[in-house]
């Protein structure tokens, strides 16, 4: 089966119902994201969510700067650049000139990688952002991995506010602001542009080079040029 992004109005149903895209169990930020249907809509509560949170972490953590808070696991190189307000989760990974703008929850076992950018962002336990990405106004799901110079854009050309496209459907969310939502386990290719407002499903991957802009299902190959190929034996 072949579809094209502008193909999907009858195919909608996990970028309605955040626990499709989102296994909750696998974030500490879950208390923030289920309380709307729509998960972007938390992003412009994280920063005050994250300072709430901070004061009720369980043993482990230890503030390493007002408003930053690094469970004692992490590993944490010399060379990153970490700007309140922040959590770091268990055994997570910041590598070599990781810089993290602020407003960010770096989930237990996360890595976050060579000179990659983060800002306003979710990412959940065990995913992967290992070298020379930018992450912003985006929620990056449980097991989601993204090959090198793979980028979330956050920002229209137009300056609009960003809109989401699901068929012949189109979501005005009023942001001016808002990257990817990318589901559990989805692998992004080295390279790739996630336009703003993006969705990814579950278990689907995204071509090396592609530029993104839509919706794509889960369980879903999407090949460069739009083309998105549902994958066999599932």
């Amino acid at each position: 089966m072949i579809f094209r992004l502008d193909a999907f109005s009858k195919r909608c149903d996990d970028f309605s119902m955040i626990d499709q895209l989102f296994d909750m169990n696998h974030t500490i930020a879950s208390d923030l994201l289920c309380h709307d249907a729509l998960p972007y809509m938390a992003l412009s509560r994280l920063h005050d969510y994250i300072l709430s949170a901070i004061q009720s972490l369980g043993s482990g953590y230890r503030m390493i700067a007002d408003g930053i808070a690094v469970h004692e696991s992490a590993t944490i190189s010399g060379s990153a650049v970490l700007l309140p307000p922040l959590i770091i989760g268990k055994d997570a990974e910041l590598r070599t000139g990781a810089f993290i703008r602020g407003s960010a929850i770096i989930g237990e076992r996360a890595v976050i990688g060579n000179s990659v950018e983060i800002k306003n962002s979710v990412v959940f336990d065990d995913a992967e952002i290992p070298h020379l990405s930018y992450i912003g106004d985006s929620i990056i799901g449980y097991k989601a991995h993204f090959g090198a110079g793979a980028m979330t854009s956050n920002v229209r050309a137009d300056k609009a506010s960003v809109k989401i496209h699901i068929g012949d459907r189109t979501l005005d969310t009023g942001l001016a602001k808002l990257g990817a939502l990318v589901g559990d386990y989805a692998e992004i290719g080295c390279n790739a542009v996630l336009n703003p407002g993006t969705v990814i499903g579950r278990h689907s991957n995204v071509y090396p080079l592609s530029c993104v802009r839509g919706y794509v299902p889960s369980f879903s190959i999407c090949k460069t040029g739009g083309i998105i190929v549902a994958k066999r034996g599932l």
